[in-house]
């Protein structure tokens, strides 16, 4: 990160990208000012539509002149200004929206409907998925690959994309996930913009975008979805399922929803129930985003895209992503440039960071799968009474559609805001026990309180599956303490084969990223648990 200060100055490669074919574009944020530059005859109307109001750093028309000081200038909302202005120049060739493809993937087209766990349906749906290594004759050396909340089907690198992929290091020859033993499959979930079925693509009743006409879905619909892809490749048992973050909710999903068909199971910085933090911190990016007028309740695509609310929502979910004490080494209270009087717009290091990753991920991926798949996250829920609940609806639903008549309406998706009559008050302090590790890279003591009984029974299906659990104890968005519960759970449950391992602070300070860096420990604890 030496280069950040430069780094964040610059503007976001994808507008650049987007842009390319018609204009340049090079946005500086940086010492009280923004420049925008651009070499194309569509930038005047850009910059008509930049300045077609007074700037938002400039004093109301009847602000005294002779104030005791000067206004403050706002760069950073220059700069979402501009960025406005900009998309509201593109050239209608390019479209709207950017191309949120990662690259080249091979595509699974289901025409079969699938029937969601709320009562939605996907007449047909598509699965974007990238491979590695070779499927061996009877096809038992699979790995089902699950991907966290925004990432793509490319993991790693493959000769049609050399883009380095997110899990670069983890997979190939000898590494973790060895592609000389495993035939690795990734896929993009239903839902997600990389390639599979999601609200940006076209409703094949009508030929126009779902948007948010698209269906709830659940990380148990996307599951059954990547299983017809499996049924497509003749593969009839995984040798394992792996993820990490979402990927390690839909790990486990895929040992309950086919626990026949699931050998091993690696769950890593999971949980196997949303639980409130993690929900708040879901929701409040998703406010922020709604919010955004250019959301236009989804209806955005023929339009700008809400950039701000995403940019936003993204800063938000990267606050959650590291630790407190890794960011208290890495910027401290360090100001991007001390010898400026304070902004009001990024000014702290830290400040910058977030300024930057927020502008990088606004426009690479669809906001309306940003609603759905977070949302998604926030149902999942491997409880017993949840499952049997869910088991009922999906009956009557099928039993409704076997009839003729549709699972939906539009009295079933009617969303009634309720508040409570008093305003919420505070409780007295309960402090609730949770089980503790029983098994640290840096050392710890058991714990042998009770898992709850609802989620013992929830977890039942995988109660002879070797299960790797792992977890980190600077990850505040999915606490050490919940992969702690699934393990104790099954545990509980009379599985014998469960591995719990948990970074302490000592070891890593990345908080909930681990997963995506720590190759040694990580990567390390998967390689074994695979042989």
């Amino acid at each position: 990160m030496g280069s950040l200060q430069g780094a964040v100055r610059l503007a976001p490669r994808s507008l650049s990208t987007w842009f390319k074919h018609s204009e340049t574009v090079s946005t500086l944020v940086g010492r009280n000012r923004l420049a925008v530059v651009c070499s194309s005859t569509q930038c005047p109307a850009a910059r008509r539509l930049l300045h077609s109001g007074r700037p938002r750093n400039s004093q109301p028309a009847t602000a005294n002149t002779n104030s005791s000081n000067p206004a403050l200038s706002f760069p950073c909302l220059d700069a979402q200004d501009a960025k406005s202005a900009l998309l509201s120049a593109r050239s209608l060739e390019s479209g709207p929206e950017p191309s949120y493809t990662s690259g080249h993937h091979e595509r699974y087209r289901c025409e079969e409907p699938l029937l969601l766990d709320w009562g939605g349906v996907l007449p047909e749906f598509d699965v974007a998925y990238e491979s590695w290594g070779q499927l061996n004759a009877d096809k038992t050396n699979a790995i089902l690959l699950h991907t966290g909340l925004s990432a793509s089907s490319h993991a790693h690198s493959t000769g049609a994309n050399p883009k380095p992929g997110w899990w670069e290091k983890f997979i190939g020859p000898g590494k973790p996930l060895d592609t000389d033993k495993y035939f690795v499959i990734c896929t993009n979930v239903i839902g997600g913009c990389y390639g599979s079925t999601g609200p940006s693509s076209v409703d094949p009743s009508d030929g126009k975008r779902y948007a948010t006409r698209f269906p709830i879905l659940t990380i148990d619909d996307m599951v059954r979805a990547q299983f017809r892809l499996l049924d497509s490749l003749g593969i009839q048992k995984l040798y394992a399922s792996v993820g990490s973050s979402m990927g390690g909710m839909q790990s486990l999903a895929a040992g309950v929803l086919f626990p026949e068909r699931v050998e091993k199971i690696v769950s890593i910085s999971g949980c196997a129930r949303s639980h409130p933090y993690s929900i708040a911190m879901r929701h409040t990016q998703r406010q922020v985003l709604m919010m955004d007028p250019k959301w236009a309740r989804g209806f955005y695509y023929d339009s700008i895209p809400p950039h701000s609310g995403m940019k936003l929502a993204r800063e938000i979910a990267t606050v959650t992503y590291r630790s407190g004490p890794e960011w208290e080494k890495r910027f401290g209270r360090k100001r991007a440039d001390p010898s400026k009087q304070p902004a009001l717009c990024p000014d702290f290091l830290i400040e910058t960071y977030l300024d930057h990753a927020g502008e990088k991920f606004c426009l690479e991926y669809d906001p309306n799968s940003l609603l759905y798949v977070s949302k998604a996250m926030d149902l999942f829920d491997l409880g017993h009474a949840h499952q049997t609940e869910t088991k009922k609806r999906r009956a009557e639903y099928e039993t409704n559609i076997a009839e003729g008549g549709k699972t939906l309406d539009s009295s079933d998706i009617a969303c009634s805001l309720t508040l409570p009559e008093k305003p919420y008050e505070e409780q007295p302090s309960v402090t609730a026990s949770t089980p503790s590790m029983d098994q640290s890279v840096s050392g710890g003591e058991s714990d042998a309180a009770a898992p709850p009984q609802d989620l013992v029974a929830g977890l039942a299906p995988l109660k002879n599956h070797p299960v790797l659990v792992m977890g980190v104890a600077s990850d505040i968005l999915f606490p050490a303490w919940q992969q702690r519960e699934i393990a104790q759970t099954l545990r509980a449950g009379g599985n014998a084969k469960v591995q719990h391992i948990e970074l302490g602070d000592d070891v890593s300070l990345f908080g909930h990223d681990t997963f995506l860096l720590d190759l040694k420990n990580i990567g390390g604890a998967v390689e074994k648990f695979l042989r």
